[in-house]
């Protein structure tokens, strides 16, 4: 008896930001009388998209205030840490941030909407700076890691840093950091006191995954 392949059903899209890198999934919802069901991860899917599978190490969760921001967190490459990042409950403005040394969009953000109307996810991957501002109370916000918590490696950059201009929506309130975000150098800062990954090392790395991924098929 012949064999058909059984095509495989669309449940997410993903796009690539203006940031190389960082990607936006949209999972497709499935609503009945019940409730709703969703992939809210697809190793294959995001493979693909990125290059190669990442490899899950941790998994944290935080639970915010109306107006808390959490962030520029990044760590050193290699290996860092690439992010997978989706809200539970409430909602957030997710910012990818450029710091990588020598990157053609050096400096540059871009930011996205996460929340349980589209239940969208943001894949951040090595070498990007990470931030978000919690839209609502309560917000709770979960993100899947590649490299387990080390706080040698571990730094930041003050989310406030007019240089890199982060625009918070103005409904909110009064923007609520804590003491290590708030004392974080400066982008400007942190590139003297050699903080930042460089641009090459970033990509020489991510390069590395996809080509250990390529052998391996």
């Amino acid at each position: 008896m012949a064999r058909w392949a059984r095509p495989r059903l669309v449940t997410m899209q993903i796009r690539e930001l203006s940031i190389a890198g960082a990607f936006e999934v949209t999972p497709r919802q499935f609503p009945d009388d019940r409730g709703v069901f969703w992939e809210w991860y697809r190793f294959d899917a995001l493979a693909e998209a990125v290059g190669h599978p990442i490899e899950l190490k941790q998994g944290n969760g935080s639970v915010s205030k109306r107006g808390v921001v959490r962030g520029i967190h990044f760590a050193d490459v290699p290996p860092s840490q690439a992010k997978y990042v989706q809200v539970l409950s409430g909602a957030i403005l997710d910012y990818v941030i450029d710091i990588r040394v020598g990157s053609p969009t050096f400096g540059e953000w871009e930011a996205v909407r996460l929340d349980t109307v589209d239940r969208r996810a943001l894949y951040i991957a090595e070498g990007l700076g990470h931030a978000f501002v919690a839209l609502e109370d309560n917000t709770t916000v979960t993100y899947l890691v590649t490299e387990t918590f080390s706080p040698t490696r571990e730094h930041g950059i003050t989310p406030v840093d007019e240089t890199v201009g982060l625009e918070f929506p103005t409904d909110i309130g009064e923007i609520l950091l804590s003491p290590k975000d708030t004392d974080a150098p400066t982008l400007a800062e942190a590139e003297r006191n050699g903080l930042l990954p460089s641009y090459e090392a970033a990509t020489a790395f991510t390069a590395s995954l996809d080509e250990r991924w390529r052998a391996a098929r």
